[in-house]
């Protein structure tokens, strides 16, 4: 635990007409790596406002260590006024030198001579990225950073990071980003602040253990409050083992999925029988695609099958929006065919929020003002509906304006959702959720009965959605992968492990007797093969259990002992895992070796 050098007593603030959270007290250490979690709405982005002196507290007392410099990345930057991305990088009070601007800009692909105006909003996020690590921080607030971003610039950031000798505190929605990054957590909830010394990856045992024992705090209390306590844990925990259900029905899908593709990677498209093609919604065959001299799709071939969630990822600019729209029937091949069911009707689930009609009321959006919304088919009442996308019932009278992004994005998934259609088109969904929300959205993507197309930078929830991965390099070539992004990343790798070794081999050697082909695994890699899912499994048991136990904000100071000690053990769990994952998937590639 380092020292702290920035920190809030007392912390609270009026919202409205009523406090928004009182009595905070928040401390940030000089090599602090935080998660700020909570809901939208909870107040997070006013809180970084606060730590970052944009804003006064009505109650409280800031205390910082003098020539400390805290920077603030905000969400969306106000580019208002400049004509150019290197005016607004190089403007306002601490503005930093341009040539270290540029620096960081060139390695983030972002070129600053952009008009403003006219800037897209990753090229808006890369300057706003660019200005505040340029500006030499010493407490790096960070709210919503890979917002926007594609995967090459989220590796990127991910990087600085971690070589940063700074602190830094992140909201952010992408889990992975958030796993591989924090070390602690602030967890924001129902006014109050919480804190752990455990990363992100630790946050959901540490969260089940405050609601168990609010909930046996609960018992000594009215009946009212114990009911509405047991129901908001019970609603946790029965959430969490449904995500766990279907994450095992997802797998199965996967697992038939990797039936049908190829080694190539291509999709069989040998297997004629009635059934296969009855289920096809839509057939790609050698389709080609060039703007001007550019080939961003080449000799693709696919079969989508009804009820396949497909994710497409890959750095901006390598074709995944052509994809897209290939695949839908917006843009035509300019070699092959994209047949598709006569009978597709698709959703697309897009970011332009302001279709809503601010001036709207959410009633007038889901049910034209009435009380029963039509849900695929299904009359529902617009109150139970509501809660079923995690509003409360009241908010059925509310005016779009006063919703916040994320509960905008709700609103728009509630609508889509209620229509009825068998493919549904999610682009760039994640953006602006909180956790919450998005676990709702993997349950809604999982009980959809039709098929799914997402384009998503956010790598764990395509791990935890897709059952095919269609990755573009840039190149035109297209990897099919059954699997999500985790699945995706080691295929793309792969290779370099392959050359490797096929240089190592190109050394002249003596001729030796050509060996037997291996027809089968030996004794101890078939043990292997057998025994290794459940020690993995075991192993995130006994993390997940040893972060629980780290999560006790007085354990360092009771037991530092003890707090070194889980440290330690989580690491060394972590590698052991790493090196079962591995040896496994080394066995698996055996394995079809020798089927094929």
């Amino acid at each position: 635990m380092s020292a702290p050098v920035l920190s809030y007593e007392g912390l609270g603030l009026v919202q409205g007409s009523g406090w928004l959270f009182r009595n905070l007290d928040i401390y940030i250490g000089q090599r602090d790596r935080l998660a700020l979690i909570g809901r939208n709405g909870a107040g997070k982005t006013t809180l970084f406002k606060l730590l970052a002196n944009r804003i006064e507290a009505d109650e409280g007392r800031r205390t910082i260590v003098p020539g400390t410099n805290v920077v603030l990345l905000e969400q969306e930057p106000d580019l208002t006024g400049f004509s150019t991305l290197r005016d607004y990088t190089i403007s306002g009070a601490g503005a930093p030198p341009l040539h270290e601007v540029e620096s960081i800009a060139g390695q983030l692909g972002i070129d600053l001579s952009r008009e403003a105006a006219t800037a897209s909003g990753g090229e808006r996020r890369r300057a706003a990225i660019a200005r505040a690590l340029a500006m030499n921080p010493d407490v790096l607030l960070l709210d919503e950073p890979t917002n926007h971003l594609d995967l090459g610039a989220i590796d990127w950031l991910e990087d600085w990071l971690n070589r940063f000798r700074g602190a830094f505190v992140v909201i952010s929605h992408d889990r992975t980003f958030l796993t591989r990054l924090t070390k602690q957590t602030l967890w924001l909830d129902r006014g109050n602040v919480r804190r752990a010394e455990v990363g992100f990856g630790g946050f959901e045992a540490w969260q089940e253990k405050v609601y168990a024992e609010e909930a046996r705090a609960a018992e000594k209390l009215d009946a009212k409050l114990k009911i509405e306590l047991h129901w908001l844990q019970r609603g946790v925990t029965a959430r969490r083992k449904r995500n766990q259900g279907r994450l095992e029905n997802l797998h199965k899908m996967r697992a038939a999925r990797a039936a049908m593709i190829g080694p190539a990677g291509a999709a069989k498209l040998a297997v004629e029988s009635d059934e296969v093609r009855s289920k096809s919604v839509i057939t790609a065959e050698g389709v080609h695609k060039t703007y001007g001299e550019r080939t961003l799709i080449k000799n693709f071939t696919l079969r989508i099958q009804r009820g396949d969630r497909i994710g497409i990822v890959g750095a901006n600019g390598t074709g995944k929006t052509t994809l897209l729209k290939l695949l839908t029937g917006e843009v035509t091949p300019d070699q092959g065919s994209v047949a598709r069911a006569k009978t597709l009707n698709g959703i697309v689930i897009d970011q332009q929020r302001q279709l809503l009609g601010g001036d709207k009321r959410v009633r007038d959006v889901l049910a034209d003002g009435g009380d029963w919304v039509t849900v695929r088919g299904e009359k529902k009442h617009i109150k139970g509906y509501l809660k079923e996308f995690l509003f409360d019932t009241d908010m059925a009278e509310a005016r779009v304006a006063t919703l916040s992004g994320g509960e905008q994005a709700r609103l728009l998934l509630a609508r889509e959702f209620a229509r009825q259609s068998n493919l549904l088109v999610l682009d760039e969904p994640t953006n602006d959720l909180d956790l919450e929300t998005l676990d709702l959205l993997q349950e809604v993507i999982a009980d959809y009965d039709g098929t799914v197309l997402i384009v998503s930078h956010d790598r764990d929830f395509l791990d935890r959605t897709v059952t095919l991965t269609l990755g573009l390099d840039g190149s035109g070539k297209v990897d099919i992968v059954a699997g999500g992004y985790a699945d995706w990343e080691r295929k793309r790798d792969a290779p370099k492990v392959v050359s490797a070794k096929a240089k190592a081999a190109s050394s002249p050697a003596p001729v030796a007797e050509k060996p037997k082909a291996q027809t089968k695994l030996s004794y101890k890699d078939q043990r292997d093969y057998d025994l290794l899912p459940a020690r993995v499994e075991q192993l995130g048991a006994d993390i997940a259990t040893a972060e629980a136990a780290l999560s006790d904000p007085d354990l360092y100071s009771k037991n530092p002992a003890r707090f070194a000690e889980l440290t330690k053990q989580i690491e060394n769990l972590r590698n052991e895992r790493n090196a079962a994952e591995e040896r496994w998937l080394e066995l698996a590639e055996l394995v079809e070796q020798l089927g094929a």
